[in-house]
């Protein structure tokens, strides 16, 4: 694996993006230097739009949220009922406070659903002209994650979350640097299974920010009695502290 630094210049700064799903993990990120947090719900799959409450709560809180917008966890092609409540689910989130939102749409054929993200993106700017719109990692599970970020351009995308199509951030690096290298003023974020380690590398592909979730799993009191055929009984995740520093820390000695 192979991290192909930028050209020598000027340090550029980089941002750190914490994935949290409470109040309390919006605040903990805030403590540990997160640049902005992502708020979803139902971490464990993959992540659902939070409550309005939630979002009202870690906005009161955080540093800047962004809000995925997901009606449903099991994949990303969506029918047109499920893209218009995404729609209304965005436009809610912005108003409750979000400074930007969280989408991504594919088609059948495993390519990004270009309408309807740019009805998502343009949706968006009409409720908050300065929002910012981030594509999530439904680009991962593209034919091709390097020539779909190639396209996003004219779309209205701040950003694109992604591993660079594997399992891992780490193991997607080189595939990060050609989407880096083709997705012009679209920023690229890394992120899927990045631990403070990983930073380095993660950076030396040129991406603009790195996305930990910096989980551990909670105390719970949890009887062993399952609540759903998700429900492995084992609790719920929590924002830790000390990745959330080590992170900072890991991004801010980087230097291009």
């Amino acid at each position: 694996m192979s991290a192909h630094r930028p050209a020598a210049g000027p340090a550029t700064p980089r941002a750190l993006e914490i994935a949290v799903t409470s109040p309390t993990g919006a605040a903990t990120a805030r403590a540990g230097g997160a640049d902005r947090v992502e708020l979803c719900s139902a971490l464990e799959l993959g992540g659902v739009t939070p409550s309005q409450g939630l979002v009202e709560a870690a906005v009161a809180v955080g540093p800047p949220v962004h809000v995925l917008v997901r009606c449903r966890p099991g994949g990303f092609v969506h029918d047109p009922v499920e893209v218009d409540l995404m729609v209304r689910e965005l436009v809610a989130v912005l108003r409750s406070g979000a400074a930007g939102v969280v989408v991504g749409a594919l088609r059948r054929d495993r390519t990004l659903d270009t309408d309807v993200l740019a009805r998502f993106a343009d949706a968006a700017r009409s409720e908050r002209p300065d929002a910012e719109v981030t594509l999530h990692r439904a680009i991962d599970h593209t034919v091709d994650p390097v020539a779909a970020a190639a396209g996003l351009g004219g779309l209205g995308f701040t950003r694109v979350l992604t591993s660079g199509g594997a399992a891992t951030a780490l193991v997607g690096a080189d595939t990060i640097t050609r989407m880096v290298a083709v997705a012009g003023e679209v920023q690229v974020m890394a992120g899927a299974g990045v631990t403070p380690a990983d930073v380095p590398v993660l950076l030396g592909t040129g991406a603009a920010a790195v996305h930990l979730s910096a989980k551990r799993l909670a105390d719970t009191a949890h009887g062993g009695v399952p609540m759903g055929a998700g429900d492995t009984g084992t609790g719920h995740f929590e924002t830790d502290a000390e990745v959330v520093r080590a992170a900072r820390a890991a991004v801010d000695a980087y230097r291009t």
